[in-house]
């Protein structure tokens, strides 16, 4: 069973992910700002995180450049999620090293059809 992180600052956003997640069938660790997400990854070692960009502590952009230059955790997947969709901000999030980039408000059946896809034997 894949385990993944879901790092966001709003309570109703973690507990609806929470809940879709466990749904789909994984096992889900909770974090509700950037400092309390990077000892997660750290600790949990989930092989997909959903992090929000805009957190208290380390942003979602900050955890992802930390994530990839630590080569114990560089094979993590981050899926960046957030309300800021301009390209230039989707261009900051792929170049500090996200795995894929989904926009608020998203469909939770795209959101859990594109984690699937992500987690299947490793593919991108």
């Amino acid at each position: 069973m894949h385990k993944i992180l879901i790092a966001d600052d709003e309570p109703n956003i973690l507990i609806s992910l929470e809940y879709l997640m466990k749904r789909e069938g994984y096992e889900v660790v909770l974090a509700r700002d950037g400092d309390e997400a990077l000892a997660a990854i750290r600790r949990e070692r989930p092989a997909l995180v959903l992090l929000d960009v805009m957190m208290p502590g380390k942003s979602g952009f900050e955890l992802c450049d930390v994530v990839r230059a630590d080569e114990t955790l560089a094979a993590t997947k981050i899926v960046l999620l957030t309300a800021k969709g301009r390209d230039t901000d989707i261009a900051k999030g792929m170049a500090l090293g996200a795995t894929a980039y989904i926009t608020k408000p998203f469909s939770t059946k795209e959101l859990a059809q594109r984690v699937r896809e992500l987690l299947q034997d490793g593919a991108s």
